[in-house]
């Protein structure tokens, strides 16, 4: 079967080294010598990049599309896609009729047992991700609810002390209270805007509201 290869580094420091290219290509080449597949041709990426928008991995699977490969070949399954919404556009656009080989994990998606692996593995995956993602965003609550400041601008109705920690503008309170009350009584965001800037209420930067603005306010107010 002829096959064609695709490796990829995802950090900035591989790129600049070009550490782990040669180990994938390595991981390819002998399981293609073991398995008699002839490898045609071997793409790459040594950039970062989340979406399946990568010069080399077009490439690729243009040349299955075009017929000229059988199947495609990676040391890794995350050196394809870490996405399971990804991975089933290309299971259902190219590995239907191509076939996809992943030596780490020994996976054959000739075989339906190979197919059923492959999914299960990008499952736990993107499992592995979102539960990362809960903890960071559990430790960033629990970091404002502290008063700590976690990145990004100063919140209003606060700035930020000396030590990094976040303290209290008591003007600025005046005008969350305000706003707080407005929503309460049922006004938009709009009415909302008209009404601070009727009564001389600024933005921390000393502009206007306007019906953005405030709904960043009320959302940040609602996830405290």
């Amino acid at each position: 079967m002829r096959v064609i290869g695709y490796i990829r580094v995802s950090t900035d420091e591989q790129q600049a080294s070009g550490l782990g290219l040669e180990a994938q290509e390595a991981k390819i080449r002998s399981y293609c010598e073991l398995y008699g597949l002839e490898l045609i041709e071997l793409r790459r990426d040594a950039a970062s990049g989340k979406s399946l928008r990568r010069e080399g991995l077009q490439a690729a699977l243009g040349a299955l599309a075009g017929g000229r490969a059988e199947g495609l070949i990676v040391a890794k399954l995350d050196r394809l896609t870490r996405s399971v919404r990804d991975l089933g556009a290309l299971l259902e656009d190219f590995f239907a009729r191509a076939s996809l080989i992943v030596v780490a994990e020994q996976v054959d998606t000739r075989t339906a047992a190979g197919r059923l692996v492959l999914n299960m593995l990008i499952s736990v995956a993107q499992w592995e991700r979102e539960t990362i993602g809960e903890r960071t965003s559990d430790a960033l609550k629990a970091k404002r609810r502290r008063g700590e400041y976690t990145g990004g601008e100063i919140p209003f109705g606060h700035d930020l002390a000396e030590d990094g920690r976040l303290v209290e503008n008591r003007r600025e309170q005046l005008v969350l209270r305000q706003i707080e009350a407005l929503r309460a009584r049922g006004f938009g965001y709009k009415k909302i805007a008209l009404a601070l800037n009727r009564s001389g209420r600024l933005t921390k930067t000393g502009r206007p509201w306007n019906h953005v603005l405030v709904g960043n306010v009320v959302r940040s107010l609602e996830r405290e």
